[in-house]
């Protein structure tokens, strides 16, 4: 019998996960299974995740809204989960569950290694102050950033937020109309949901040139509206958080089994697809 693997979150059925842990699987000769499971708060924390795991699961990704909830749920927290108190990665182990975050390692090797950028001392600005940008900002504070700055539509929750980083690296906390830099930032990050909403967050024209990265984690087939929005202004290094998605699975398939598989070969199916699906939409308009 295949060992169990599942995917938590509310909404789920559009995930990419189950194609990319199958890919993962078969590269490194895994047997195992990967399954959606859709959970509304209320049956997450209950019903569902503790459920999964006393009918033999042996491993789980969390995603949106459950990543805080899952850190209350699990027996212990790794270091990097502890210091997000968020979690999107939990492993069975001796009958305990053990809570680890992913997200930021995710980020930070798609930034620098599939990317190729290249930071020294970098000004950084977040947009948003949810769970997505929780699991990122210490992976981003050890690049030494001169500045992290997060922006969100509450100043209080960005400050909040800043000030339980504080000790790791210069970061700060504002709200949206607060942010009037005095030169461009090298590093944009949109942690926000705004671009599943088909929308793009309040952005002053002064934090960005031609120079400047413009990360979305969010991604989908074309353009998000925050990738739209910086090549609108000229921006050429724009990426969507297709990397990101693979590079923190891959990290989690490692924490689960033991094997880090090849990350670019996913990565390479995963644009295939994307891009097959693009055209077979045209197709159909």
């Amino acid at each position: 019998m295949s060992d169990s693997y599942a995917l938590f979150g509310y909404p789920v059925h559009h995930s990419w996960s189950p194609f990319i842990h199958g890919l993962f699987a078969r590269q490194t000769g895994q047997d195992m299974e990967y399954r959606l499971h859709e959970a509304a708060p209320d049956q997450f924390r209950h019903d569902l995740l503790e459920f999964f795991f006393e009918q033999g699961g042996c491993g789980a990704n969390i995603t949106l809204p459950h990543k805080r909830a899952a850190a209350d749920l699990v027996n212990e927290l790794t270091p990097r989960a502890q210091r997000a108190d968020a979690v999107n990665t939990v492993l069975r182990r001796d009958g305990e569950l053990m809570g680890d975050n992913t997200d930021g390692v995710g980020l930070v090797t798609d930034l620098t290694q599939n990317l190729r950028l290249r930071f020294t001392s970098p000004r950084i600005l977040m947009l948003g102050a949810g769970g997505a940008a929780r699991g990122a900002i210490g992976p981003l504070l050890e690049l030494k950033p001169s500045t992290l700055l997060i922006a969100n539509r509450t100043a209080r929750r960005a400050s909040d937020l800043a000030e339980e980083f504080s000790g790791f690296g210069a970061v700060s906390g504002a709200a949206f109309d607060e942010v009037e830099p005095l030169e461009p930032f090298d590093l944009i990050i949109n942690a926000t949901s705004a671009s599943l909403k088909g929308e793009v967050p309040p952005i002053h024209s002064r934090a960005v040139d031609r120079a400047t990265a413009c990360y979305d984690m969010a991604y989908g087939i074309g353009e998000t509206p925050f990738t739209q929005w910086a090549r609108d202004r000229g921006v050429t290094r724009v990426a969507q958080g297709w990397g990101m998605l693979v590079e923190q699975a891959a990290e989690a398939f490692f924490v689960w089994r033991g094997v880090r598989p090849q990350t670019r070969p996913v990565l390479e199916a995963l644009h295939a697809r994307a891009m097959y699906l693009a055209a077979a939409a045209n197709t159909r308009s």
